[in-house]
């Protein structure tokens, strides 16, 4: 599978950001997709997930109640609704897929495709 994230760019803090990631394959029973994001001099970190099997999301404490992870079964795409950005959030944002455990969920290493990432700014 092959994966392509669009919608970043440059946002004030406050505003809102919807990213997306294009799967070249339909995403079926087992597989968990996720966001993940890397700001320059820190490793790479997750951000939110979802499990195809059983239809569950996961966020990072730092983003719960502001990002939404959803999906468009049909067009084979996932997106993340950012709101209320703050600079904290400014980052590359990387959509990946795998097959983790369900704790498991937030490694980095447990995801085998990723997508080439977006650049997130978010100007105060």
């Amino acid at each position: 599978v092959q994966l392509v994230e669009s919608g970043g760019g440059l946002v004030q803090a406050g505003d809102s950001l919807r990213l997306s990631c294009a799967a070249s394959e339909r995403m079926v029973s087992g597989y968990t997709t996720a966001w993940f994001r890397q700001a320059p001099g820190k490793e790479r970190e997750f951000v939110a997930a979802y499990r195809w099997n059983g239809g569950y999301s996961y966020y990072a404490d730092s983003v719960k109640g502001r990002f939404a992870i959803s999906r468009n079964n049909d067009k084979n795409m996932v997106f993340l609704q950012m709101n209320n950005l703050k600079a904290e959030d400014a980052a590359i944002y990387y959509c990946a897929v795998g097959r983790p455990i369900l704790s498991a969920t937030t490694m980095v290493r447990m995801y085998t495709t990723w997508g080439q990432g977006t650049q997130v700014s978010v100007g105060s």
